[in-house]
């Protein structure tokens, strides 16, 4: 069987996710996500908000960040604040596949930044789901090592393992679990914690909080 293509990935999951916001409530729009100071709605625009940036574009948003990458991203979401949900439902619909930026390393970077901010959403909203293997298998390599994640930071000397779809990496104490909770731990997601286990779990534990 051939390697599924992450940009078909990546635009599945944005398909799922857009699906999923048209039956929000509208003040769901507003609740908070698991991303620091962010709402539901910031999320959304953040996902598709580096897919007009070609590489001049990406570093001249990183210099009106004071190249600070969360700085950075933020400029990127008030970019958006002037739209209603509605709007920026129909802006996500009309970026299902990833472009610009999030088209990099063969849509790698759109499937993971999906996949996480996603689960973001899903999980600060208690709207649980199961994420299709092949999505995860395709975006927990990538995620180790990927700059914007800074999982490498996270789990230097820790073994990873997927418990549900065969995967592992890295040497040291293991941290295992099904594969989404592991991405998003990975991400710096500290409620995903109670879903992994095993002798790393405290190491990881630690950085994350």
């Amino acid at each position: 069987m051939s390697e599924a293509d992450p940009r078909e990935l990546a635009r599945d999951e944005r398909t799922e996710l857009a699906d999923f916001l048209a039956g929000l409530p509208a003040e769901q729009w507003d609740a908070p996500s698991l991303c620091h100071r962010w709402s539901v709605r910031d999320v959304v625009a953040h996902v598709i908000s580096y897919d007009h940036l070609g590489p001049t574009g990406f570093v001249g948003r990183l210099a009106r960040g004071r190249f600070d990458p969360d700085e950075a991203n933020q400029v990127g979401v008030d970019e958006y604040a002037h739209l209603s949900s509605d709007e920026l439902l129909a802006e996500l619909t009309a970026h299902l596949r990833p472009a610009g930026l999030t088209a990099r390393f063969g849509g790698r970077i759109g499937l993971v930044d999906g996949l996480i901010h996603h689960q973001d959403i899903r999980r600060a909203l208690g709207a649980t789901r199961e994420v299709p293997a092949e999505r995860l298998a395709a975006a927990l390599p990538f995620a180790r090592v990927a700059p914007p994640i800074r999982a490498f930071s996270r789990v230097r000397g820790l073994r990873l393992v997927a418990t549900d779809i065969g995967w592992s990496s890295g040497r040291g104490p293991a941290v295992e679990g099904p594969a989404e909770p592991l991405l998003m731990v990975m991400a710096g997601r500290a409620d995903a914690l109670d879903e992994v286990s095993g002798p790393g779990r405290d190491v990881l534990a630690g950085r994350l909080t």
